[in-house]
């Protein structure tokens, strides 16, 4: 069957016995690889193009080709002649749109190189998928349509492209065989774009003139359609362009640990991808953050130990002693490590339908790093069109602005321009586990240098001991009206005649002071949660027992509590009111007014509740006095608790 197959890689499947498949991996094994994307405005031919380069390339089964030809006679834009764009859009709902929504990859190889490229979306609203695309890309294949010129949509890509790092550039002036392949239009386009470019920064750019369905200038052989253009192809400058992972090995060694292997008691090994320079058995190498110092032992592997390791390479290094290094941490160059911080200045990609909530905990992903960070309200957004700085208060989808984002612990970074793998991070909704942001470090806000944490002798363990008992914060949320502060200060009463040292931190008290500078909006609320959090640690480090009685309506900040401090002292109690029994009681006329309107953001009228998923006490308070509820909790509180009620 081989015998009967075309020349080059055979197409079906079935043809590929034995010999052939390993004479094909090992062909097209060794061969480095090239990502990139093409972007543009909607209907430039980005999926053409991408179809155009798999056909050529010889990388479709005769399966394929034969859909694609029954697809191109039925759906197809390019009469009885093949659509190219078949090939790349999948999605039902693009055939039937005419346009690209997700992101579609594609894997092709020529002769010198393998290439994975993405089609991403020209539409405004698809811009997240488009930075999706571009994350991990070299390259940029910008397509522009010869009759329509540079749109805002070629503009806004471009300073995507750029924003993300990508520093080679193909302005792919497309369609020329629909403007009979005019040289003085395809000289005026390049003209404008690169006016363009060199205001956002782009040094510079390769401009070819090609058709994506006719094919002129896409392979290696020149087109005879455009006798005028004596640049390379769109293939031979693929082929030819200086990869990252070349560049990313001359700078200093990097290894993020993913993964520490210890099959055994005899073998302990540290696993990641290589982010930059190059690494052999005997290199000093630092652990970041807590800057120990070692000697690379060996870097061993299935067919023996290697002599080196470069950027690009997944590896297992040994160490040559037993140091504290596990997930997260960073090996690098004794003598040039990275940073580490917990204050940044970001900029931030926003992917979420719900707009960034500033100040709310969201789950920070950087390489092998993941804690919680909060982001502050933006310094501005960027019109990514005019370039303009934008006054912001919260990112909503697909905006783009600088704010300062701040960790709960610091982790190891290098600025985006430096190292992509050690400078772009995503957010992710501790919720719902949605990738909601993504974003590019630039530097460590300087006062996140001069801040330290100072040592102290009298430590909480030490305070807790004098008080002779366990501190802990007693939360209390629920809606307004539900009773939480009435049960909270029978609990303090109760606890204060059994001689144990208490503080009651109450909503509306906190208000008048420390948190009168905060009104009720969702942003408003999370950073109320915030300060009275860092206040009760602040308490329960000085050995007492905390109670509070606030609403706290959204579960992402009572978790955020929750983590600052020591497993089991935070006891969530959730006073479980339903709304209409707590707005029968009303004692503040705050649901009357919010009913009339008068009072905006009310949790449970026009602001919504987040009840406790798995609350550590739930308190029926249709079925439970407030005296019983207090009894139960003073139990807990003083040893005796039982976690059936």
């Amino acid at each position: 069957m081989a015998d009967a197959a075309p020349a080059g890689p055979a197409y079906a499947p079935d043809a590929l016995i034995a010999e052939d498949i390993g004479a094909y991996l090992e062909q097209h094994q060794n061969k480095d690889l090239l990502r990139f994307i093409t972007c543009g405005s909607v209907d430039d031919g980005k999926s053409t193009l991408i179809g155009r380069l798999l056909y050529d390339s010889r990388m479709i089964f005769e399966d394929q080709l034969a859909a694609l030809e029954a697809d191109s006679r039925r759906v197809g834009t390019q009469g009885q002649e093949i659509d190219f764009a078949l090939l790349v859009d999948g999605l039902a709902a693009e055939r039937e749109q005419g346009i690209t929504i997700d992101v579609a990859y594609r894997f092709f190889s020529t002769e010198k190189r393998k290439f994975i490229v993405a089609d991403t979306p020209g539409h405004e609203q698809y811009t997240r998928n488009m930075v999706t695309g571009a994350s991990t890309a070299d390259l940029a294949v910008i397509l522009i349509d010869a009759r329509k010129g540079v749109l805002p949509q070629t503009r806004r890509h471009s300073y995507l492209c750029h924003l993300i790092g990508i520093r080679h550039i193909v302005l792919a002036v497309n369609k020329m065989d629909l403007i009979g392949y005019d040289r003085a239009r395809f000289d005026a386009i390049a003209a404008e774009y690169r006016s363009f470019a060199e205001g956002i920064g782009i040094g510079g750019f390769t401009a070819i003139p090609l058709s994506g369905f006719k094919g002129d200038n896409i392979t290696a052989a020149p087109s005879n359609n455009t006798p005028w253009y004596d640049g390379p192809s769109l293939i031979a400058h693929l082929e030819a362009v200086e990869l990252a992972t070349t560049a990313a090995q001359e700078r200093p060694f990097r290894l993020p640990v993913q993964w520490v292997n210890r099959p055994n008691l005899d073998f302990r090994g540290f696993a990641g991808l290589i982010a930059a320079g190059t690494v052999r058995p005997g290199d000093r190498v630092r652990i970041v953050p807590s800057g120990r110092t070692s000697t690379v032992k060996a870097i061993p592997s299935f067919d023996g130990d290697l002599p080196q390791a470069v950027a690009g390479q997944s590896v297992t290094l040994t160490l040559a002693d037993e140091v504290d290094c596990s997930r997260g941490d960073v090996i690098a160059a004794a003598d040039s490590p990275p940073e580490s911080s917990d204050q940044f200045r970001a900029t931030i990609v926003w992917m979420g339908e719900d707009p960034l909530i500033p100040g709310r905990g969201y789950w920070l992903k950087l390489a092998t790093q993941t804690v919680t960070a909060t982001v502050a309200q933006p310094e501005y957004e960027i019109d990514v069109n005019s370039r303009e700085h934008l006054a912001a208060k919260t990112l909503g989808l697909n905006a783009i602005g600088v704010a300062e984002v701040t960790t709960e612990r610091p982790i190891t970074f290098e600025p985006y321009e430096t190292s992509r793998q050690l400078g772009g991070f995503i957010l992710i909704d501790k919720i719902t586990n949605a990738t909601v942001g993504a974003g590019m470090l630039h530097f460590a806000l300087r006062r996140a240098q001069n801040v330290h944490w100072q040592a102290l002798d009298i430590d909480r363990a030490a305070h807790a001991r004098l008080k002779g008992q366990q501190p802990m914060v007693l939360w209390f949320t629920g809606l307004s009206g539900s009773g939480k502060s009435t049960i909270a200060n029978l609990v303090e009463k109760r606890l204060h005649a059994a001689d144990r040292h208490t503080f009651l931190l109450d909503g509306d008290n906190v208000r008048h002071g420390l948190n009168r500078d905060l009104g009720f909006t969702e942003a408003d609320r999370i950073e109320n949660i915030r300060r009275v959090g860092e206040v009760a640690r602040l308490m329960t480090d000085a050995g007492l027992i905390v109670l509070t009685a606030f609403i706290s309506p959204f579960r992402a900040e009572r978790e955020m509590v929750r983590t600052m401090l020591p497993k089991g002292e935070f006891v969530e109690i959730f006073v479980d009111t339903p709304l209409a029994v707590a707005e029968a009681r009303d004692v503040k006329g705050l649901y009357k007014k919010a009913r009339a309107g008068q009072l905006k953001n009310f949790t449970g009228i026009d602001s919504p509740y987040e009840p406790p998923e798995a609350p550590d006490l739930r308190i029926d308070t249709t079925t439970t006095s407030p005296e019983q509820a207090a009894e139960r909790i003073v139990a807990r509180v003083l040893g005796a608790w039982s976690p059936v009620l």
